[in-house]
């Protein structure tokens, strides 16, 4: 299980990534448009979702990508924890033929007043393991900034994935300005290009 630890800086957080690349498909990609929580990779259903650890206080929530068994799948059923939180998360999952991916909002204490970012996870489809990992956190001069949503799709291409959300402070990086955001990434499921952020 992988647990996530409170971050010391929020510009860490953007810089957090695991590098590693799948094979590269030679078939069109077909981006799934289910719900927002659910997805489709190479004839696997995907799923992410939250529940609350028992006999925890505060309250912490464990985070798990699933994998559903069926005819079209060739692995099984199966899932992965992909993260521990303080809050209850904001989930999303998109998928297509190159990867999963999922996002879940972070609180890393259970203070009122603690940072809140959104983490994004490249799944692999066939192993479950976690390919890369990338964070959203904002900055606010005296306190602490929070980024929530992180609505997943990916784009017409197949490869460039966008996270839309709302947040309280600044994103590193970010141009425009406004408490909504569009983080886009290329290329994610086969680089660890960091993310174009547009304030709005």
């Amino acid at each position: 299980m992988r647990i996530l630890k409170p971050v010391a800086s929020l510009v860490a957080v953007l810089a957090l990534s695991a590098c590693g690349a799948p094979d590269t498909q030679e078939e069109p990609l077909a981006t799934s448009s289910a719900a927002l929580t659910s997805g489709v990779s190479r004839g696997c259903t995907f799923y992410v979702s939250s529940q609350q650890k028992p006999g925890t206080f505060p309250p912490q929530y464990e985070v798990r990508v699933n994998r559903v068994a069926s005819s079209t799948c060739a692995w099984g059923g199966g899932s992965v924890v992909i993260g521990t939180t303080y809050n209850s998360p904001s989930l999303s999952l998109a998928a297509n033929d190159l990867g999963v991916a999922a996002s879940f909002t972070y609180k890393g204490t259970p203070s009122g007043s603690a940072a809140v970012v959104v983490y994004v996870d490249h799944v692999a489809p066939d192993t479950l393991s976690i390919v890369r990992t990338t964070g959203l956190g904002a900055m606010n001069p005296g306190y602490a900034g929070y980024v929530y949503g992180g609505e997943l799709s990916i784009l017409s291409d197949g490869t460039t994935l966008e996270v839309r959300g709302t947040k309280s402070g600044t994103i590193p990086g970010e141009t425009g300005g406004g408490s909504n955001y569009t983080a886009t990434y290329p290329d994610f499921f086969t680089s660890t290009t960091p993310p174009t952020v547009v304030a709005s």
